[in-house]
């Protein structure tokens, strides 16, 4: 009876094995496929995270470009009536008579420094049509030029890089009285 129960027993214990190494295998299998699923997840949300970083950086770095680009319109705003004051000046002189050289030469150095930083001097050319972009009308003025032409610039505009950062300001033409 011995001999019998150790058979039975080994029977049993060589059947269990077998049994389990095919669902233990199968399940494996199904972990691993999981795995690999989860994995693959990750890491491609992983390589969407890296790219937005990415993209971020660049978004920041241009903005900040644009920040330091710009940083310094206040000082430059402040200094644009020196050089409508350096204008009236120089008018002035000249109607009472010869301006001396070195007025001239401060201005021009005050204006060469600050066309080195960006700022440039826009001129409205007379007898051109009014643009609301980079002029304000101060007045209007009976003309024989057509309605809407610059006949006077008051004060020039100025631009910093590619944008007006200060209008010019002008005269422009209202036409006749009696073409109206």
């Amino acid at each position: 009876m011995s001999d019998d129960i150790q058979k039975n027993e080994s029977e049993e214990v060589g059947d269990a094995p077998k049994n389990n190494e095919s669902a233990t295998t199968e399940g494996e299998e199904n972990d691993l496929q999981k795995c690999e699923r989860e994995r693959d997840e990750y890491l491609s949300g992983w390589q969407r995270a890296k790219a937005d970083f990415i993209n971020y950086k660049k978004d920041e770095m241009r903005r900040f470009e644009e920040i330091a680009k710009y940083a310094n319109t206040a000082l430059l705003m402040d200094l644009i009536p020196v050089l409508d004051s350096f204008d009236l000046g120089i008018r002035a002189l000249e109607k009472a008579g010869q301006v001396e050289k070195g007025v001239y030469m401060i201005k021009a150095s005050l204006e060469d420094t600050l066309r080195r930083r960006g700022l440039e001097r826009v001129v409205s050319v007379k007898r051109s049509l009014f643009d609301p972009g980079s002029a304000e009308v101060v007045s209007e003025v009976e003309s024989e030029e057509p309605p809407g032409t610059i006949i006077e610039e008051i004060e020039p505009a100025y631009r910093l890089h590619d944008k007006i950062i200060r209008p010019a300001r002008v005269k422009v033409s209202k036409g006749k009285e009696g073409s109206q």
